[in-house]
């Protein structure tokens, strides 16, 4: 089994095709890269071949490197982890720079025989990191192709050589849009960047590739940096305007990542230290760099979480093995902005809508809520007029439950009351196919309870999407007592189709996602009433990786839906309910009308146009600042282990049947500290003995709610981690 094959043609231009065998998209293996080698070796070594061009039987270039064999790269390094990966980074720059160089006299830079490379479609990290190292790249005019470099979304950045490279073609602040956020482009966009140099017809590619390669010249396979004088674009950090670029780069990373996140600082030292020293140390620089990233815990754990352990759930890792269960038509009961977004993502993906509301404007404005986002993606230029027309063609906006006959998925999204759900419920079911599966869009309601006004509870199920529906990736799909699996498999199946991430929890109030972040809201307000600073609270999430801090966080989702659930959890709980003292605090300013950003006052202040301005001046008034404050540590932990408590005792009750689903639910669903991969893989870098420590003192400090669960305190006294002991088997302490 090969991963590239080479073939020489009558003119002398060494073909070197990459077609890795079972995937419908070329990953690079260690053993690719080897084949690789052998067959460049090949053509440099052959007087008949004139130049080589390198290009993919499939219709992309490539996918990047198989991030299984980067997640392993580290165990397998052997007692030596740091030698083991620095050498096996060297050994891809050494291939690469082999491409570069190809043959070429050191000191004349004559005598080399040009390489091109030929990308039918989307090139994305080592696919595009190859490339660079060729001497000129020639994409397909294919507008869906994506070209790139998006490492650093998983925690890693580009370590064969595109940190360097595209650091030195475009200059360091042209370079980081690409390097540091992970920009993707179309053919024609990164050729107007400066990434690839030429757009050609798809059916002229390789024709364009190989007339190239016969006519080049020994000056043109030369790479800038190899030549005589070269100089950095917008100048080297040494030089006045290159000086001013990595200062304002080092401000702008730091601001963004709030220095939670390695991979960002490394890249940025790559670039700064690489550009101080020729181009061949440079890429030692970019390995050492790659090399410490990789043995930061953090960068496996991202790893992990945001492609493996995603890309697992997409795929249907815990599907009940019933058969395809493709929706063809979609109702959506309800035209709120929940029904809108739903109605719209589901249009996108090709299915057909019915879209119904009590009354025909509501209906209509819902559909009119679709139209709005195809109109922003048209002034991107992202949406035709042919799509957004066609997307809207889908969508019937109705007051006529008749229209819901043939539907096969039914997702209601009406006012989070039982009554009101348990009526559309009835009418629907009046109307649909006995096989149809019904669907509740629910944060907070039990599904088993909702499941009672339904006469068919086996195709009864929760799918919870996250606001705003079209932005959000993550689905929660809960299982009810009597749901069954052919709904559940309708559920991901359907999730698949509008191409988001489904976890699969069981009933239990707030299912995962809420159950897990009401407490870290909670924890930040309960700090406010304690007299800890609220810009100490803000200020201590984000740091710790928190997109948001509690307070802005319950401002985005209003506090008067904060105090609806207080109030409903607190008739649920009795006297049980732990949380009076965050109440105080919420239902005060919501008695004030402060009821967060939609009224443009709450924890924070705003201006007349929704701007944030800062932290309401009243909360210091109405809540003195303690003279003492704790330690940024103390606060950081309160607020983390508020969270990933909840996502044990979730694993532990059984609402969690599968770790990678808590942690991606918790990055997807609520942004949970990505750098960390998810509380359990956090837990895991922490080490269950520390936790268990921090855990107790907590408690002892503030209370049973950061009791330490009885697994946690059995996997510390085992010395487990949460990946070594589960996979996806259900968890319970012995």
């Amino acid at each position: 089994m090969t991963d590239f094959t080479y073939s020489l043609g009558d003119d002398g231009v060494a073909i070197i095709t990459w077609d890795v065998t079972g995937k419908s998209m070329n990953v690079m293996s260690l053993a690719g890269f080897a084949e690789l080698d052998g067959h460049i070796d090949t053509a440099l070594a052959d007087s008949a071949v004139k130049g080589v061009v390198i290009t993919s039987a499939k219709k992309d270039f490539a996918g990047g490197m198989d991030l299984n064999v980067i997640a392993r790269m580290r165990e397998d390094a052997g007692a030596e982890p740091a030698k083991g990966l620095f050498d096996g980074v060297m050994m891809m720059h050494g291939v690469l720079r082999k491409i570069e160089r190809a043959g070429m006299d050191p000191k004349t830079l004559k005598g080399g025989k040009p390489i091109a490379a030929a990308l039918p479609g989307t090139a994305l990290g080592i696919g595009l990191e190859l490339p660079l190292a060729c001497h000129r790249i020639f994409a397909a005019d294919n507008p869906k192709a994506k070209i790139g470099l998006p490492e650093i979304m998983i925690g890693i950045f580009p370590g064969a050589g595109g940190t360097t490279r595209v650091s030195r073609k475009l200059g360091a602040m042209a370079a980081a849009p690409f390097l540091l956020e992970g920009k993707l482009s179309d053919p024609k966009s990164a050729k107007n960047a400066g990434l690839i140099d030429e757009v050609v017809p798809a059916e002229d590619l390789l024709t364009r590739a190989r007339e190239w390669v016969l006519s080049a010249k020994d000056a043109d396979i030369v790479k800038p940096w190899d030549a005589k004088g070269y100089k950095m674009p917008g100048g080297a950090p040494y030089h006045p305007a290159g000086f001013m670029t990595f200062v304002g780069a080092s401000a702008m990373v730091n601001g963004k990542t709030q220095g939670v996140f390695p991979a960002a600082k490394a890249l940025l030292a790559a670039v700064y230290e690489g550009a101080l020293v020729p181009f061949d140390t440079a890429l030692k620089i970019e390995a050492r760099w790659f090399t410490n990233v990789m043995l930061n815990p953090s960068s496996t754990a991202m790893i992990r979480s945001l492609f493996i352990n995603k890309e697992a759930l997409e795929k249907g890792a815990n599907r009940p093995g019933v058969p395809d269960q493709t929706v063809k038509k979609l109702g959506v009961l309800g035209a709120g902005m929940m029904g809108a977004g739903i109605a719209y993502v589901a249009a996108n993906a090709g299915i057909e809508v019915v879209l119904i509301d009590a009354a025909q404007d509501a209906a209509d404005r819902g559909k009119a809520h679709a139209e709005g986002i195809l109109a922003k993606g048209m002034k991107r230029g992202k949406v035709s007029a042919d799509k957004m027309a066609e997307v809207l063609g889908r969508i019937t906006a109705t007051t006529d439950y008749a229209a819901l006959d043939g539907a096969d998925l039914i997702v209601e999204a009406v006012f989070e009351d039982p009554k009101v759900k348990a009526g559309v419920t009835a009418q629907a079911e009046a109307v649909i196919p006995a096989t149809a599966v019904f669907a509740t869009n629910t944060s907070t309601l039990p599904i088993s309870d909702l499941a009672k006004a339904s006469a068919r509870p086996a195709n009864f199920i929760g799918i919870h999407f996250f606001s705003p529906v079209d932005k959000m990736m993550l689905v929660e799909i809960i299982r009810g007592k009597e749901t069954g699996d052919v709904a559940v498999a309708k559920a991901l199946d359907f999730v698949r189709q509008i191409r988001k991430t489904p976890i699969v929890v069981n009933d239990a109030r707030f299912f995962y996602a809420n159950r897990c972040i009401i407490p870290y809201i909670n924890e930040g307000i309960r700090m406010v009433a304690e007299g800890v600073a609220p810009a100490l609270v803000e200020n201590a999430a984000r740091l710790v990786g928190m997109p948001l801090g509690p307070l802005q966080l319950v401002d985005e989702t209003s506090i008067d839906l904060g105090v609806k659930i207080a109030k409903a959890t607190r008739a649920a709980m009795g006297d049980a309910y732990p949380d009076g003292a965050v109440d105080e605090v919420l239902f005060a300013l919501a008695d004030q009308g402060r009821l967060g950003r939609k009224s443009n006052a709450g924890f924070y202040a705003y201006d007349d146009k929704g701007g944030r301005l800062g932290l309401w001046s009243g909360l210091a008034e109405a809540y003195p600042v303690s003279d003492t404050q704790p330690e940024l540590t103390e606060v950081q932990h309160r607020l983390l282990f508020a969270q990933v408590l909840e996502a044990v005792r979730a694993l532990e009750d059984g609402v969690l049947t599968d770790i990678r689903e808590g942690d991606v639910g918790a990055i997807l669903g609520w942004g949970f500290a990505p750098w960390s991969g998810g509380p359990f893989s956090w837990l895991d870098i922490l080490g269950a003995e520390r936790a268990v420590e921090i855990c107790d003192r907590l408690t002892a400090t503030y209370g049973a709610r950061f009791t330490t669960p009885a697994l946690l305190r059995e996997m510390a006294s085992k010395g487990e981690t949460f990946y070594g002991r589960f996979t996806t088997a259900p968890a319970k302490a012995a």
